[in-house]
């Protein structure tokens, strides 16, 4: 039968058209304005649905961008940083010097010698060691979930197979047939 009635509208805003690009302004943890980036020690230590829903999930993403010319990227764990709050060596690694002028100050220079002004307040990215454990021991398996303690593993007696016993054969010699 045909029903008169309207179809009832879900209540509340409507369901977003970009709900991956939602999320990720969200500015979740690993995410700036151009990269994703999902640590492999936290995506294999995940439990095994989820991990079976990534795969299909990154199966279907690879096969359906497959034709692209894809580099191979780089990931380097980085923070952001005051600059002058980083020694001669992350200077270097962003690209700028520290010096004193002619009046004695400490003055800050970017790569083409242009004086970077208020350095203070600016920050730079600069890579860091990775804080993220990079393999699966060291983030899962001597961690107890939620922090319980484990039991001591107490080895276990074996005991006698229940059932009737299997018959063996000498060896060398071909099993005997049952007798009843």
């Amino acid at each position: 039968m045909f029903n008169h009635e309207p179809i009832q509208r879900p209540s509340g805003p409507p369901a977003s058209s970009t709900p991956t690009r939602d999320y990720l302004n969200t500015r979740p943890p690993g995410t700036n304005q151009a990269y994703a980036v999902l640590p492999r020690s936290l995506v294999e230590a995940m439990p095994l649905p989820w991990q079976q829903q990534m795969a299909h999930l990154l199966a279907d993403f690879h096969r359906t961008y497959a034709h692209l010319d894809w580099p191979v990227y780089r990931v380097v764990p980085s923070r952001m940083e005051r600059l002058v709050d980083l020694d001669e060596e992350q200077l270097a690694e962003v690209g700028a010097i520290a010096e004193i002028d002619a009046d004695g100050e400490l003055v800050y220079r970017d790569r083409s010698g242009a004086l970077i002004t208020d350095p203070e307040h600016q920050t730079v990215l600069v890579s860091v060691l990775d804080p993220i454990p990079g393999d699966l021991a060291n983030a899962n398996q001597n961690t107890p979930p939620r922090g319980f303690p484990q039991p001591p593993v107490v080895p276990q007696p074996s005991y006698p197979q229940s059932g009737p016993l299997p018959v063996q054969a000498p060896p060398g010699q071909a099993p005997q047939p049952p007798r009843w």
